[in-house]
């Protein structure tokens, strides 16, 4: 037995040996999406009778825990999260949990400058030969928070791949270490509609043969992923890896060959798909998982020459500004990295910044596109950082574009159903 295969023994614990290491008016600070340690918080409430408050970060939430969903517990937690998913949008409605606003790219380290860890607790893979583990998943902050935290505590998961990049922590720098053999969280592509297929031949034809390309998630992203299908030479650097990046490898659409920055490789900081999508990732060297603070900086971005920039929205107004994670004063979701990668992408040579969705919500009873956001709407994205705002019905130029020109360019790709009416509030307002 190897040096580190002792001191990982002598680490070794249970989940409620683990919850001993915290004290009343700790920080905890845990891993993102599928590096969740849904195990540590399945029964982090029963510390609660012997604490008066411990703060939690927790964002991109895939599991259900009593204390987001329990007050007898929940009130012993201040929870805070920079983006929501079901269970944490759940929380928020119960008022069970905080939203804290912010760019991908410094959330992590805005969090440790104002507020530093006490503890920070991930899942990781098995420890190599080298006393290494790895963040395999997601890089979020997950690399910066272990190395900055007084204390770490991993939960180790044999079924997570090994996937490479500066996502790596060492056995010296743990202080816990408990073993859970659960599935890892999947998420399933979505059903595509025609009328998402229209979107996503309108952005296709936006892209150039030989473009980097950030995608989100959702049927939109999956759609111009499908349009892509005839494109040569794409590249990816991208915030969230999903499971169209694999099918556009193996149909021979990305290769990375003409990147500018980290040719030849698919850059990411975390991802969320199905097993297909896993299995393609592990140990291959073709796939980096790097810090979130590196792959969303838009500095960083724009070294990607004809970076293009793909995100959704819930709602866009005739000045091109894009809500995309409140429903009015509701939180939905979260900035996430969109102001990140639109960024980056406008100050790339040749780059550009898409958004696209889709042109009524609700069944057809109301416009996405607007006059003016609806009351207390988040502005996620810059009026000044779009280039062209996509629907089924066409292309909007935003680039260079007075207010009464995009507010032209917009209703002409509203829904039809919708125009007049629109028109006539822009009128009202002036704009054309």
């Amino acid at each position: 037995m190897n040096r580190y295969k002792v001191e990982y023994e002598s680490k070794l614990c249970s989940f409620e040996e683990s919850y001993n290491l915290i004290q009343d008016g700790d920080v905890i600070g845990t891993g993102f999406a599928v590096m969740e340690p849904m195990g540590f918080l399945k029964d982090l409430h029963t510390i609660s009778h012997r604490i008066n408050k411990v703060t939690l970060l927790h964002s991109l939430d895939m599991g259900k825990y009593k204390i987001l969903t329990d007050k007898e517990h929940n009130k012993k937690f201040h929870i805070t999260s920079w983006f929501l998913m079901n269970s944490g949008r759940q929380a928020l409605k119960a008022n069970n949990i905080e939203y804290v606003p912010g760019n991908l790219h410094n959330a992590a380290t805005r969090q440790i400058e104002v507020e530093p860890i006490d503890i920070f607790v991930a899942t990781v893979t098995p420890m190599d030969e080298h006393g290494y583990f790895r963040f395999s998943l997601s890089n979020i902050g997950e690399h910066q928070w272990s190395q900055n935290a007084k204390k770490v505590i991993l939960e180790v998961n044999p079924n997570l791949p090994n996937v490479y990049g500066d996502n790596e922590i060492h056995i010296s720098q743990v202080d816990k270490i408990i073993e859970c053999d659960r599935p890892i969280p999947i998420l399933d592509s979505g059903e595509i509609s025609e009328i998402d297929e229209k979107i996503g031949v309108n952005v296709a034809s936006l892209v150039e043969d030989g473009s980097t390309i950030q995608l989100g998630i959702g049927a939109i992203p999956d759609a111009v992923s499908k349009a892509f299908k005839n494109k040569k030479d794409i590249g990816v650097h991208t915030e969230m890896i999903t499971n169209s990046i694999v099918e556009l490898v193996e149909a021979g659409v990305i290769t990375g060959n003409k990147k500018t920055l980290h040719k030849g490789k698919i850059v990411g900081t975390f991802a969320l798909g199905n097993n297909r999508l896993y299995n393609f990732m592990n140990n291959n060297p073709g796939v980096m998982i790097l810090p979130g603070y590196y792959v969303n900086d838009p500095h960083v971005i724009a070294q990607n020459d004809n970076m293009v920039s793909i995100n959704t929205a819930i709602t866009v107004d005739f000045c091109g500004q894009v809500c995309s994670e409140s429903i009015n004063t509701k939180q939905y979701s979260g900035s996430g990295g969109q102001s990140d990668t639109a960024t980056g992408a406008i100050h790339a040579k040749n780059g550009r910044s898409i958004i696209a969705l889709r042109s009524t919500a609700k069944d057809d009873t109301v416009s996405t596109i607007l006059p003016c956001l609806p009351l207390g709407s988040i502005v996620t994205l810059s009026r000044n950082n779009i280039d062209y705002i996509v629907t089924e019905y066409g292309i909007a130029l935003m680039k260079n574009q007075s207010v009464k020109q995009r507010t032209i360019n917009l209703i002409n790709i509203a829904h039809p159903k919708f125009r007049d009416e629109l028109r006539l509030q822009a009128e009202k307002l002036q704009y054309i």
